[in-house]
């Protein structure tokens, strides 16, 4: 398939929206991205309310903003990839208001999550992130609200203090993550979730998977599967995990 005259990114190019402060997303995009995809980003502040009126109205102005600088290079598909940040219920609101807005094509972390646990027909979940326990509590809600079993979630409280506390979550190390995404594992789960763009976890997806014998899904390979996806590319990526092999995929 060939979209695009251009000698990178002629199968497709994809838009992404990070916070401020994270550095973690754009290199494992960079480590998994398939041979004739490019990526092309844009920074936005972060936004941790998302339901009230201000919240939601202060989350459109920034987003149509940051979707306005990426359109002009005629990205194929949008993505917000910050999972606090685009938590609503239902997941597809945000997304869809994001397309119907711009007229891109769009994708946010926290729908991007709900879809591939659903690929994979999981339905109970473990769950580790570098949260504070307001965030945990936040995304147990969001989860269970889509019909899934939260067997776990343990955060590394990070955040709880302020915003200001945010850029250790791109400063914890591999062992670090990977001790304390095991921790969180008691045998009743079906899948583990990593969750937080800026959490450094792709070294360490494949490796889990296979210790574990269960899929591994994190905020960037859920994020990046679903754009692919909707932008028709069905390829696997580098370090991925199963969730990349397993063939299936929402295009929709």
């Amino acid at each position: 398939m060939t979209r695009h005259l251009s000698s990178y990114g002629p199968r497709a190019r994809l838009g992404l929206i990070v916070p401020p402060t994270n550095t973690v997303n754009e290199s494992e995009w960079a480590r998994m991205m398939p041979e004739g995809v490019s990526f092309h980003s844009m920074r936005m502040a972060l936004h941790s309310d998302t339901t009230s009126t201000e919240g939601r109205a202060r989350l459109w102005t920034e987003l149509d903003q940051a979707i306005a600088m990426l359109t002009p290079a005629r990205v194929d598909v949008v993505a917000y990839a910050c999972t606090a940040g685009s938590i609503a219920i239902p997941a597809e609101s945000i997304p869809e208001q994001m397309t119907a807005r711009s007229g891109a094509d769009c994708v946010t972390t926290a729908a991007s999550i709900i879809a591939a646990l659903k690929a994979m027909d999981v339905r109970s979940v473990a769950v580790a992130t570098p949260y504070h326990q307001a965030l945990n509590d936040h995304e147990v809600e969001f989860l269970e609200a889509h019909g899934f079993q939260v067997t776990a979630i343990s955060g590394l409280g990070i955040g709880a203090n302020g915003p200001q506390e945010f850029p250790r979550i791109a400063e914890t190390p591999l062992e670090q993550v990977r001790a304390h995404a095991k921790s969180v594992l008691g045998g009743n789960e079906q899948a583990l979730l990593i969750t937080c763009t800026d959490f450094p976890t792709l070294p360490l997806i494949e490796a889990l998977e296979q210790e574990t014998g269960l899929p591994v899904i994190s905020s960037n390979t859920a994020t990046l599967w679903q754009a692919l996806r909707k932008a028709g590319i069905a390829d696997a990526a580098r370090d991925g995990g199963q969730l990349f092999r397993a063939g299936k995929g929402l295009q929709e």
